[in-house]
């Protein structure tokens, strides 16, 4: 069988229990979504604390702006374990003279992404696919797990997250104490963000508003004057996007 039957049986296979797995676990009614890479966990989630949390094995990611897909083998990036886990698909491609399954990265449009996402989903163990969706990158998920709340993995998520009563739990964010959600203050950052980005161990969320951006250049960056101007507090990370929506231009 040449790769277009092979990867188009295993579409359509996918897509009635993608169906069922959507329908099953109620996954178009979360609106939002975190996930981390080292814990390989996935959290579905609304601004209620209705809630999801999956297990995951990352497939590869698709570039929007260079419309190009990665495998996650190849991703030097990613962080989670069992990306060598998708390895099994190289070794099936090579079998089989199925090139699109052995290079690492290579042009693509998202049909394409869609078939790699069935074949990993035919040749791993799953229960469905999720697509995590952000202005420059699609990355596939193969779900193989949904987590009860008392799963070690997420209590170890819960532990390192911050427990925001409007959104429960989720990455830290620090903001200066000016930045609200009823009067318009400027939004400055320490880097461009966006949600669901993955950050360097040792980077946060960090904004702070106009104001306080003039008191830091007159002071020649954070000292103890521009700090105690801006009392920085902590706020998790769904709080820090609503107000970066909120306050910048």
């Amino acid at each position: 069988m040449d790769y277009e039957e092979f990867a188009d049986e295993k579409c359509q296979s996918l897509m009635q229990i993608q169906e069922e797995f959507r329908e099953k676990f109620g996954i178009d009614r979360y609106e939002l979504w975190h996930y981390d890479a080292e814990l390989e966990l996935l959290r579905l989630y609304n601004d209620d604390q209705d809630q999801l949390f999956l297990k995951y094995i990352p497939i590869g990611t698709f570039s929007l702006k260079s419309e190009t897909w990665m495998w996650s083998w190849y991703n030097e990036y990613a962080a989670e374990p069992s990306k060598e886990n998708v390895l099994v698909i190289k070794d099936f491609g090579i079998k089989n003279d199925y090139h699109k399954l052995v290079e690492g990265t290579f042009s693509a449009d998202e049909f394409d992404c869609w078939e790699f996402a069935a074949i990993c989903f035919d040749k791993l163990d799953g229960i469905g696919v999720y697509r995590l969706t952000t202005e420059k990158l699609h990355s596939y998920l193969l779900v193989n797990k949904i987590l009860e709340d008392d799963a070690v993995e997420v209590i170890k998520y819960r532990q390192q997250k911050v427990n925001c009563e409007a959104h429960g739990y989720s990455r830290a964010a620090f903001v200066c104490q000016h930045l609200n959600l009823e009067q318009y203050k400027g939004f400055e950052e320490a880097f461009d963000t966006y949600r669901g980005m993955q950050l360097d161990e040792d980077d946060d969320f960090q904004a702070w508003c106009s104001e306080c951006e003039k008191v830091r250049l007159q002071s020649d960056g954070w000292n103890n004057e521009s700090e105690e101007f801006a009392k920085i507090k902590l706020i998790c990370e769904d709080c820090y996007f609503e107000l970066k929506s909120f306050n910048s231009k």
